[in-house]
């Protein structure tokens, strides 16, 4: 293989691979240069001249001429007079010898290694390429599409061909795609794994939320609206604390649209998950009552200390503030960065109810506590609220249930 073979063969292979010149011409030339100094174990007096266009190549090795005697003869840059003038008679000592290297005399075992080493190197650029070009794009919404569903991840390819994964759980659990779908996720993180770079995927985090509220809300994109915090429970509920520095701008207004436009699109491409949008505000007890919504709350009372509010509210508010499988109250506690405790609040035709914490001699503590996280904390509340109902809200057995029953009736019978 002769140097303009071997250098169009790799210009070609470059190009496309959509390598630019530049880089294509320092690729060879250190692929060159490695060669010269396993032949001759340096190449500081080699001068590697390259013509990608055309495929020439030109290695001259330059030394200087010294006297036959000199002590500096055996130097990688001198040269004696004697073998100068084999090149050429009229050399003269103190002149420079510039002799060309044929890419023959590397031999053709070396001229195939430096062929195989170009097409790695640009392998090893691509892939560096590719890492660097997603690592930009991290926290960005991508589009790609499906090509293969396997067990524990999804993987998709973008326009160009690239191969990007949506492992399981990055994936609303209400998803399901299909090989050719088009699907929107941000780019959640990118590893080099042995060389390879791994784009990872996500449609989970709240990152994606936020990106799709910017895609869809001008205000937000343009940083007229700013989103403080999101939280999600992905497919089931989120909710996005917003704020505006600008009082003629509604945040919640804009961000949910007109008729409900705006956000409509987002919670049709988040899988109908429920999207609550609250004004935040630097009044605790009115951000937490609004991160309780839909529930209204009676009053709040803060633990700074154990960093734990009580709220209360009217009975029919408790199930609303605690919401489907506590979800609104698990997002809401994570919002505002303070675990949150529900109670129940009493009217006056119910002063003879008993906390249930008063029945932990006969009730096992478990229990107390499964009932309480459904809101219910006093003996009439439990027995309020009837059996199918407790149920269905909690996680006890019917014997058990039958058992705290027959304990809080004979509290009242008494």
């Amino acid at each position: 293989m002769d140097a303009k073979v071997l250098i169009d063969s790799f210009a070609d292979f470059a190009k496309s691979k959509n390598v630019d010149r530049p880089t294509m011409i320092r690729i060879l030339e250190d692929v060159f240069r490695a060669m010269i100094r396993k032949k001759f174990e340096t190449d500081e007096n080699f001068d590697v001249t390259i013509n990608a266009d055309k495929g020439d190549l030109e290695i001259f090795r330059i030394r200087e001429i010294v006297d036959d005697n000199s002590e500096d003869i055996w130097d990688f840059d001198k040269i004696s007079l004697s073998e100068a003038q084999k090149i050429e008679p009229d050399f003269e000592i103190g002149e420079e010898v510039y002799e060309k290297i044929e890419l023959e005399e590397f031999g053709r075992r070396a001229v195939q290694m430096a062929r195989q080493t170009l097409i790695q190197r640009i392998k090893d650029l691509e892939k560096d390429l590719l890492f660097n070009k997603y690592e930009e794009q991290v926290g960005e919404i991508v589009t790609a599409e499906v090509y293969q569903i396997l067990g524990r991840e999804i993987l998709l390819i973008d326009g160009e061909g690239n191969e990007l994964i949506l492992p399981k759980g990055e994936q609303i659990p209400k998803d399901r795609f299909r090989k050719g779908d088009a699907v929107k996720a941000i780019v959640h993180r990118v590893d080099m794994i042995n060389g390879n770079p791994k784009i990872i995927l996500s449609r989970t985090s709240p990152v994606f939320l936020e990106r799709l509220f910017e895609n869809e809300v001008p205000e937000v994109y343009d940083g007229l609206i700013t989103i403080v915090k999101i939280v999600r429970e992905p497919g089931e509920r989120a909710k996005v604390a917003v704020e505006s520095y600008d009082d003629r701008i509604d945040p919640v207004g804009a961000c949910v649209g007109m008729k409900g436009s705006r956000i409509h699109a987002v919670v049709r491409e988040l899988q109908n998950e429920n999207i609550d949008v609250i004004n935040y505000t630097d009044n605790l007890e009115l951000y937490v009552s609004r991160a309780l919504s839909p529930a209204k709350v009676s009053s709040i009372t803060v633990n700074e200390e154990n960093k734990r509010i009580s709220v209360f509210l009217k009975p029919d508010q408790v199930s609303l503030a605690i919401g489907k499988g506590g979800h609104n109250i698990k997002l809401a506690s994570r919002l505002v960065g303070y675990e949150i405790d529900v109670f129940r609040e009493l009217n006056e035709y119910e002063e003879e109810d008993v906390d249930l914490q008063e029945f932990s001699d006969e009730i096992d503590a478990w229990i107390i506590e499964e009932l309480k996280k459904t809101g219910l904390d006093t003996a009439k509340s439990v027995l309020a609220l009837g059996k199918e109902d407790l149920l269905r809200r909690t996680e006890l057995e019917e014997e058990t249930i039958d058992e705290v029953f027959r304990i809080l009736k004979q509290e009242f019978e008494q």
